[in-house]
């Protein structure tokens, strides 16, 4: 699962590298060097591709939870999990019967049933965290899978998991946001 994170992240830089690069491109050719050396900048360099990344990023954020919401509704996922935010609540999202590692990846195992399987922690008797996997989308067997179903299935348990990588980021800027800079640090 790590490795699958580590993926999405690098795929996250290289479209937000893309997206940003695609929005530089027009004004940088618009104005010639030399005039670009000679007028200042009104706000600091890094700052500015601070909200040019965040802006790239959050169209790339909003564009993959429409798509997810899209494959939510064309997978009817909304049977088993009636209000949309609320398959944001689990803590994880695997496949059954389809592999998602870099080594069998996309493959259907033969003999297996195909499921989207949301994972959640509740307290048990005795109050302790235990793992609960609830079936979000049931597909029948993987041999009569149809090919374009299977992309579909596995592209909304990628992107799920993309979104739930945005909003961890999104706590970690708050949880950073809120400690305190001394004042004699040099950044």
């Amino acid at each position: 699962m790590s490795s699958s994170l580590d993926k999405l992240k690098a795929l996250t830089s290289r479209l937000e590298e893309q997206l940003s690069q695609k929005e530089t491109l027009p004004s940088t050719e618009e104005k010639p060097k030399s005039e670009a050396k000679t007028v200042p900048p009104s706000v600091p360099a890094k700052k500015k591709e601070k909200t040019e990344t965040s802006t790239a990023s959050d169209d790339v954020r909003q564009a993959n939870i429409a798509r997810v919401k899209e494959l939510y509704e064309k997978l009817k996922i909304f049977e088993k999990s009636p209000d949309f935010d609320d398959i944001f609540i689990y803590k994880a999202m695997n496949l059954s019967g389809i592999g998602l590692k870099e080594e069998d990846f996309g493959e259907v195992r033969e003999g297996k049933y195909i499921q989207i399987i949301a994972i959640t922690y509740e307290p048990d008797k005795n109050g302790k965290k235990k793992a609960k996997n609830v079936s979000l989308g049931y597909f029948g067997k993987a041999e009569t899978l149809d090919p374009a179903l299977k992309n579909e299935i596995i592209e909304f348990v990628l992107r799920w998991r993309y979104e739930k990588a945005f909003q961890n980021l999104e706590h970690y800027k708050d949880l950073i946001a809120r400690v305190e800079t001394p004042k004699e640090t040099l950044f």
